[in-house]
């Protein structure tokens, strides 16, 4: 199975996690070689209107702003879609109920593996974009 299938499944876990509130932190991690792009996280933003994520893209250079954008989960996908195998090579998905790793290794292959869950409480992003 390719490492995109792969990810679209991790991403149903993503989904699952923030409609069953559960939902802590998503990170991007592992980079390839020595991009500027440090880290890519997103953060929990519930409210009356929903579900949305505060993407966060944090770079190595103090000269590149960070960037942060409130998005919708489906939104976030397609952002972090590019980043797959190019920029990093694992995401990681906190949850109050359990922690998912997708990792996508040299030859291409995406596997999932779970974990007892980091964050007992669910902090949300605090949205001053």
């Amino acid at each position: 199975m390719s490492y995109e299938d792969m990810f679209v499944q991790f991403w149903e876990q993503v989904k699952e996690s923030a409609k069953e509130g559960q939902f802590a932190k998503l990170t991007m991690a592992k980079t390839i070689g020595k991009p500027n792009l440090r880290n890519i996280f997103l953060r929990p933003v519930y409210s009356d209107n929903g579900f949305k994520v505060l993407l966060k893209l944090r770079y190595r250079s103090v000269d590149t702003e960070d960037v942060e954008d409130e998005l919708s989960l489906e939104e976030a996908f397609e952002v972090l879609k590019p980043y797959l195998k190019k920029s990093f090579s694992s995401v990681l998905l906190f949850s109050t109920t359990k922690d998912v790793t997708f990792k996508v290794n040299k030859k291409g292959a995406g596997s999932i593996t779970e974990y007892a869950p980091t964050f007992k409480y669910i902090r949300q992003a605090d949205t001053d974009v």
